[in-house]
């Protein structure tokens, strides 16, 4: 199994090899330690997140979507320029080759673990249906939680 996450003291990604004996992961930017907790790992199945203390995580595609959006933008970009020049045919396969793209992409890519509070993401879990996927009530708890947190903060006693 493998984690990428973002250390909570420089900031940086790190990426590391994660198993039931692991007991600390050590960032290679700052040196800091983060202590992995008892039980959170057993035989390639992921019971709770690494990094923080959430046990809520979701199963998605292991895809950029930056990316995924950027193919849609341009697929509209293209098929309006055609559409303007009233090449009909061109610009239906634009958006059937744009949508293939997609589906073939869906295809291909395969699935990642993430934890919906730190955003660690968790590669070769075993078990990855066990969590389900996204749901946008749990996300906007997360968010809401966040943005109170740093409002707290930001405010001057």
């Amino acid at each position: 199994m493998q984690i990428s996450y973002t250390c909570s003291h420089c900031d940086q990604a790190v990426s590391a090899p994660l198993t039931e004996a692991t007991q600390e992961l050590p960032c290679p930017h700052c040196g800091a330690v983060l202590e992995t907790p008892r039980g959170a790992v057993s035989a390639d199945n992921l019971h709770r997140c690494v990094v923080c203390p959430s046990e809520e995580l979701y199963a998605r595609k292991d895809f950029s979507q930056r990316l995924g959006v950027g193919i849609v933008v341009v697929g509209i970009v293209l098929s309006t320029i055609t559409w303007y020049y009233h090449q009909i045919y061109l610009t239906y396969g634009i958006f059937f080759g744009t949508a293939l793209i997609d589906f073939v992409l869906w295809l291909v890519m395969g699935n990642v673990l993430q934890c919906y509070r730190c955003q660690a993401q968790y590669r070769g879990v075993a078990g990855l249906d066990d969590h389900g996927g996204f749901d946008l009530e749990t996300h906007e708890k997360h968010r809401q939680q966040l943005a109170r947190l740093a409002e707290a903060q930001a405010v001057p006693k």
